[in-house]
């Protein structure tokens, strides 16, 4: 491959190691490469990769013997710390399915049940508690999320004078946030999720700032949680624990929907607000409500071609008292 000059242009690689070696390179002598390795010496024994998995291929690289030596090093560390042996697997996508997230903005009462039940199936932090979804309380009449109130706390919900938007990840078609990533450490698969590899992430935070729909996060403090809310069903590039330093997100609980099962967040929610499916599918809800709804994205300008969009019913059902639907206490979202 060659630029407009007939210069030869070197082909994308994949290896992290390649650019940290090329940061390294800019540095002189051994003062700086010493000041390079300084953020090891500050790290929590139990994030520091061992060599083998500092030296692991790139996700897109790794034939099966490397991924089971990687499964084999997520679950050796797992069981060590938390005395669970977990079922940590590779769960690829199914050929010829993409999947999409439908929320109908008019059944949604802010109840946050989402928010919960995605941290729970996939082993977010605790303390401080990492939380992939936000509820926007939003006055009738916009649709402006920038307006939005990520912080209400409530006796009850809903208010009369409120509708509620949950976002998260959109998984985008068009996703600004791998076009940043300076490692290649965040792609988008086949079925429509983008993932992230937290063993090739580097922290630089990027994708963060790139991401319209504020869907990352970053591990600013070692994850804390318990053995008892540890979720020992895990695969390699969805809810595995995550070390510090690295960054975080919804991945449609892809361990579970690529195995036939619906995202955790859609099965909790207690007003049937979410839907999902596999838009190549014809019979599918979510294709049918694409057909046949009024339907949007948020910030549609962007140019990122959400595959997580919003809809409202022709008619508002009747919202009936949620009072035992409360936010609990500290729901804040963040």
């Amino acid at each position: 491959m060659s630029d407009s000059n007939n210069n030869p242009v070197p082909s994308p690689d994949l290896s992290r190691r390649s650019f940290l070696r090329g940061g390294l390179s800019v540095a002189a002598g051994m003062g700086a490469f010493v000041a390079a390795l300084k953020p090891l010496a500050d790290m929590d024994p139990d994030d520091i990769p061992s060599l083998e998995g500092f030296l692991q291929k790139h996700y897109k690289e790794m034939d099966a013997e490397d991924m089971e030596a990687a499964l084999k090093r997520i679950s050796d560390k797992v069981e060590a710390r938390w005395d669970v042996v977990p079922n940590v697997r590779d769960v690829k996508p199914e050929e010829g399915v993409e999947f999409l997230y439908a929320l109908n903005l008019s059944r949604c009462i802010g109840c946050r049940r989402c928010v919960h039940a995605c941290v729970a199936e996939n082993n977010q932090s605790r303390s401080p508690e990492i939380q992939y979804i936000r509820v926007l309380e939003m006055q009738r009449g916009s649709l402006d999320p920038e307006k939005g109130n990520h912080n209400y706390d409530h006796p009850k919900v809903p208010s009369d004078e409120h509708f509620y938007m949950p976002v998260q990840c959109h998984q985008c078609a068009n996703p600004a946030c791998v076009k940043v990533c300076p490692v290649e450490a965040t792609w988008a698969e086949p079925d429509g999720i983008t993932v992230i590899d937290y063993d090739w992430c580097i922290g630089c935070r990027y994708c963060e700032a790139a991401c319209p729909y504020w869907a990352r996060r970053f591990n600013f403090a070692k994850p804390e949680l318990s053995k008892e809310e540890l979720n020992p069903e895990m695969a390699y590039l969805s809810n595995r624990p995550r070390p510090k330093g690295v960054i975080e997100k919804c991945t449609f609980c892809l361990h579970r929907t690529r195995e036939g099962k619906n995202p955790a967040c859609l099965e909790v929610c207690p007003v049937g607000a979410r839907k999902f499916g596999d838009v190549k599918d014809t019979e599918s809800e979510v294709f049918q409500i694409l057909k046949s709804k009024r339907v949007f994205v948020l910030k549609e300008g962007q140019g990122t071609f959400p595959r997580f969009f919003y809809y409202f019913d022709e008619r508002y059902p009747e919202r009936k008292d949620a009072s035992a639907l409360a936010p609990e206490s500290g729901d804040e979202a963040r």
